[in-house]
This record gives C-alpha cells, structure tokens and sequence, in this order.
C-alpha cells in the first residue's frame, strides 16, 4: 500500500500552452503520469533533461515558494518557474505532512537573505550568510529535516564537500526512516547510494526507474576511479579521445 504524501502525479496537457517550451522537453513531454511508492524519490539525468523542471513543478503545486523555503515564504527574486505546476493534478495519500522545504542550489542565497528578514526574537535567524556555503546548506537541512515532512531538494550536494555529503546521506535516510518524503534532484553518487530509494531516470527516453548501477553519476565516478590515468590521457594527452569508438562510454551532451 503507498501510504506517501504524495502517491502520483499526472500533466494535464491541456492546461499548458501548444507553444510552450516544455513540449520540446522530450521526457517531460512523455509523461502522462508518475508514481511515487518510496518515502525517498530520485530525479536524475543530463543537465537540460528537466529533472529540475518537474521537481520544480511538485513542489509549487504542493505550496512552496518557488524559490525555496518552507511553505510560509513569500517573495520573489526573479520568476522563471514553468508553467507545469499548473498542470499537475496530485494523487495524495491519507497522511497530512506536519513541515517541509524546499531547498534549491540555485536560489539558496536568497532565502538566506529572505530567512534573516523573517526573524525575530521567537524565531531568530539562523545568519546563513556568516557561515561558508557548505556549512550554511548542511546546517539548513539538519535544521528543517524532520519527522513527517515533505521535502524537496535540488543539488543539495552542490556546495558539499564528499564527507560532508555523506553526513547529509545519513539525515536524509533517517528523515524518511520517521514518516518523511522527500523528492531530490542530484548527479551525486553518494547520495543516491541510499538503500530503498526509487530512482527515475530523465535520460534516454521516457523518464523511467533505473537502479543505482545504472546511473551515469555512479558510472561515469566508476570509470574515472577504476582508469584514471588512461581516461586523462585520452582526454587531456593530446591523443584522439577513445570514448569516441565506444571503449569508454561517455554520455554524450544531452
């Protein structure tokens, strides 16, 4: 029984525009419907695949700011959200989240900003911007992740160090432990080593699951590791690249 926050998802087509660019993104435009059956949820693929696009989308429809925050944000810096979350008609379970955020790599500076001017003396700011941007994305996450959320999260790893990453990998993995979902945009491929979580992949096609081997992320670290100095020899050594005849397999730009 899927007894997430959010069940499924469905793209009333009708609702968006004959010309908008988001009928020129082919996996998103493949979509009719997705479902949801794991507490934690993976978007992964190319840049400009639209992975951020729909995560984007699910987080508006479900009441967040577009720019980040938790549902009692308000502001904008610059709209340039899509028009999806319009369309979106959400399957919801039985359960109601008690909190949420949504974090965003792109606009974290933002809501620090936006954060500072929302506090007072019940809820003083936490003074991201005194803190690296690393420090201030992971103290961000530990301080909103709790029990029963729902979550949403874009390149959390962005501004994470790889130890630092695996410190987010254990509160992200207790979060849903206690009731919590949580939707993650990442290329990173510690994070998406989470056991139980459902990977969809926007790549090659229609967004579909994929297991974590799977994953360019997970590949493509595997491949430099396992045959670093060849791999740079052919890539940076002056020599013709032998991706190029298929021996190493790079994905190509999407």
């Amino acid at each position: 029984m899927n007894t997430q926050f959010i069940r499924s998802i469905t793209i009333d087509w009708d609702q968006i525009s004959p010309y908008s660019y988001l009928r020129g993104i082919g996996s998103i435009a493949s979509i009719e419907s997705l479902e949801f059956p794991s507490p934690i949820t993976f978007f992964v693929g190319e840049n400009g695949s639209g992975k951020s696009t729909m995560l984007e989308a699910i987080a508006i429809a479900s009441g967040f700011n577009p720019e980040g925050g938790t549902k009692n944000y308000s502001f904008s810096t610059y709209d340039s959200h899509s028009e999806l979350w319009g369309a979106l008609r959400i399957s919801r379970g039985y359960r109601r989240s008690k909190n949420g955020y949504f974090l965003r790599a792109e606009s974290f500076y933002n809501v620090a900003t936006a954060e500072e001017q929302y506090g007072d003396a019940d809820h003083p700011s936490e003074r991201y911007h005194e803190k690296s941007h690393g420090e201030s994305f992971l103290a961000t996450a530990q301080k909103q992740l709790g029990p029963n959320g729902l979550y949403f999260f874009d390149e959390p790893e962005a501004a994470l160090s790889p130890y630092r990453q695996l410190t987010l990998l254990m509160e992200l993995e207790r979060c849903a432990r206690q009731g919590s979902q949580l939707f993650i945009v990442t290329h990173s491929p510690i994070l998406l080593g989470i056991p139980g979580a459902q990977i969809l992949t926007f790549d090659d096609g229609p967004v579909h699951p994929c297991t974590y081997e799977e994953t360019d992320s997970y590949q493509v670290m595997e491949m430099f590791i396992n045959n670093r100095k060849q791999l740079l020899k052919h890539l940076i050594g002056g020599d013709a690249p032998e991706s190029q005849s298929g021996r190493w397999n790079l994905p190509s730009g999407r």
